[in-house]
């Protein structure tokens, strides 16, 4: 029986997914990073390993192909033997400052990439502040990784490429790009779930591994987490209420406006356009715990409007759907019954998720024909129901979310392939 496994290295630690041809989830696993906020490349590398370790023995013996999900603008340098020659800069390390000035002295206006902690900020920072004499490559996480496996560096896929500069419309670096300094490091580019090579003899030997098993070009964690929720229409959606709002939407047209931290991946032959708002799960938290959310939940009405205009934002500021650094939450007047209080900020955020569609049409996107939810906030029926009557379109919970299981999809149909 053929198997296919995804790897998902996230915030925190590293998921295993393997399915089987009829896409059934049949193993997982988990490891925890000993540090989320001091990972090193090492606890990778050993996270990798040991979640290979681990795998049951016929699974092993009968993977067909490998595909591998992790943060995006997490880099490293490394020599031509895949060893690191610099500490990986993580996706959250802003140190970039004075590159960002000069990344925007040259690439375009509201570019992707003009932010402290971008993929190509971070590579500038690498090429003024470290000994490049035995590097051969500048990776991304999920490439090293992908690397690993195969022995072959300088490859990417062009969603953790983007925020390093890459052209995703014209599939290829930029003379903007390739003009800079040490510009011969940065990887190859081909779409997410090609097929790079087989996984490396040594690596098949030690883990058992079939020797045939491909190892697939990766994705992004958000995009693998998108995969999962099986969307692939245009005006399909995935809305993720986590601690923040985030929106996802298949459309035929690229999507780019910076003052709004709005911008497009490619997807097949559609475009992912995206936008995050600071609202979410997060502010909830702030007032209710789980148990209290379920109860005072099923008190709602969703058919119902509540009478509070309420922005529940966690602190001030916010960029979509709004572009407002200083917008102040709106959470009064609070009414004494907790009831009314839940009602107007569940609202409140239904209305924002609603806006932030509504803004993507307005940039140029597909307009919304259905939503998918993942997140903590998707087990909420009542919330459902009120985001629906909001929305004005269907609205579903996501059967699967988990990265590593999109990442495992993405092993095994390669390419992707959406419909126009």
């Amino acid at each position: 029986m053929k198997y296919y496994l995804g790897f998902d290295f996230g915030t925190s630690g590293a998921r295993v997914c393997i399915v089987n041809k009829v896409e059934m989830v049949v193993f997982e696993d988990y490891i925890r990073y000993p540090d989320a906020t001091l990972q090193i490349h090492l606890n990778w590398r050993e996270s990798l390993h040991a979640l290979l370790r681990r795998l049951p023995p016929p699974m092993a013996a009968g993977l067909d192909s490998i595909a591998i999900a992790a943060t995006s603008a997490t880099v490293l340098l490394c020599d031509a033997e895949l060893e690191p020659t610099a500490p990986a800069l993580l996706y959250f390390d802003h140190r970039a400052h004075e590159e960002l000035e000069s990344l925007r002295q040259f690439a375009p206006p509201e570019h992707t990439v003009c932010n402290a902690s971008s993929g190509l900020a971070k590579f500038l920072w690498f090429t003024r502040h470290t000994d490049l004499s035995k590097t051969s490559y500048f990776l991304h996480q999920a490439d090293w990784l992908a690397a690993l496996l195969t022995g072959l560096g300088g490859i990417s896929d062009y969603h953790n490429a983007l925020k390093s500069g890459y052209d995703a419309e014209n599939l290829c670096w930029p003379e903007w790009v390739t003009s800079l300094p040490y510009a011969d490091i940065l990887p190859q580019v081909v779409s997410p779930g090609t097929s790079i090579a087989c996984i490396s003899s040594p690596v098949a030997e030690r883990f058992g591994i079939n020797p045939e098993c491909r190892v697939r070009a990766g994705t992004t964690d958000s995009i693998a987490a998108f995969i999962a929720a099986g969307v692939r229409e245009p005006g399909a959606a995935v809305t993720s209420l986590g601690t923040t709002l985030v929106l996802k939407l298949l459309s035929k047209t690229r999507v780019e406006a910076g003052q709004y931290g709005v911008y497009s991946h490619r997807f097949g032959n559609l475009w992912l356009a995206g936008g995050a708002s600071n609202a979410g799960s997060g502010v909830l938290r702030q007032y209710f715990n789980d148990q209290q959310l379920e109860q005072l939940s099923q008190c709602i009405n969703p058919a119902k409007d509540s009478p509070l205009d309420y922005y529940p934002l966690p602190r001030p500021g916010e960029r979509f759907p709004e572009n407002d650094p200083t917008l102040q939450p709106r959470l009064s007047p609070r009414p004494e019954n907790d009831v009314l209080f839940l009602h107007g900020m569940l609202q409140g955020l239904s209305r924002i998720e609603a806006a932030g569609y509504a803004r993507l049409v307005e940039l140029g996107a597909t307009p919304l024909n259905s939503v998918s939810t993942s997140g903590g906030g998707a087990k909420n029926p009542v919330w459902r129901k009120m985001r629906e009557r909001l929305l004005g379109v269907p609205v579903v919970v996501a059967q699967h979310t988990e990265a590593a299981f999109g990442a495992a999809m993405l092993a095994r149909h390669g390419e992707l392939t959406t419909q126009r």
